[in-house]
């Protein structure tokens, strides 16, 4: 049986569209199974990874887990004996998790999220969308681009009838620049997907009525609310190229301000 390696089973996790977090002992105090340097990965769906001590920790480390993907930072957490517990946060600001194990340890762990980087999904085979899909991977962005475009890059391609086998999250970003070639049909899928923000290379007129047409076909208003009409930052762009990074500013000013709002939250609730 061959040995359980933890940096393979990392390895192995990054290799998947899974986000996933890394769980590290820092330091143990008084009698425990867990070892300080001791590693596990945690899986989305709760799987522990890897040895980190007993059901109290393993318990602590899911929730801290689930916290670490849905803010993408890091979580410090100490478990400890409920007896020993005062405040949810010990006074150097470390959460605090009550721990009914026998032993009576405690227990500092380190909670990282590993989180790829966020998908970029353009709707169309116009010169912009091939541009940004250009631009959008050079920004480090997984670009999922449709199926029709003829293009170098290795980007994930998809189909109207297959964009919702993407999986697209809430953080992802989902651009129409489809330019008068089936652009109800794209508009409808894009803004069937969980993507927070959407936008679509158009006269905000333009993009009003279709989403109005659509709205009055059964779409939910508050999908529609999302879309955001003419894509992309005023910087008198003209032509494809500077199109396309207009789109992209914005994009990254939307990615950069949402993570200021997660980690001013952090530090608020710290």
């Amino acid at each position: 049986m061959a040995s359980f390696d933890i940096f393979d089973t990392i390895e192995q996790l990054r290799k998947t569209d899974e986000a996933f977090c890394v769980a590290t002992v820092l330091r143990t105090a008084d009698a425990t199974s867990a070892k300080a340097g001791g590693k596990a990965a945690i899986t989305k769906d709760g799987r522990i990874l890897g040895h980190l001590g007993g059901g109290c920790v393993q318990r602590a480390v899911r929730s801290s887990a689930q916290q670490a993907l849905a803010s993408g930072t890091p979580q410090m957490i100490r478990v400890k004996p409920s007896e020993k517990v005062v405040n949810m946060a010990d006074p150097d600001g470390i959460q605090t998790f009550k721990s009914g194990c026998p032993s009576g340890g405690t227990v500092d762990l380190l909670v990282e999220p590993y989180q790829h980087a966020p998908r970029l999904v353009i709707f169309g085979e116009s010169l912009i969308a091939v541009a940004l899909a250009g631009h959008g991977a050079l920004a480090g962005f997984r670009v999922c681009l449709s199926d029709a475009p003829e293009t170098e890059g290795d980007f994930q391609r998809f189909t109207l009838d297959s964009v919702q086998d993407l999986g697209v999250e809430p953080r992802d970003f989902v651009v129409v620049a489809s330019q008068g070639q089936g652009d109800a049909a794209a508009l409808a899928a894009a803004l069937q997907t969980d993507a927070k923000r959407v936008s679509m290379v158009a006269s905000h007129r333009k993009a009003e009525t279709l989403v109005a047409k659509l709205v009055s076909q059964g779409l939910d208003p508050l999908r529609a609310a999302r879309l955001k009409s003419p894509a992309g930052l005023n910087i008198h762009a003209i032509d494809p190229h500077e199109i396309a990074v207009s789109i992209l500013a914005e994009i990254v000013l939307w990615r950069n301000s949402d993570k200021s709002k997660s980690e001013s939250h952090d530090e608020k609730r710290a």
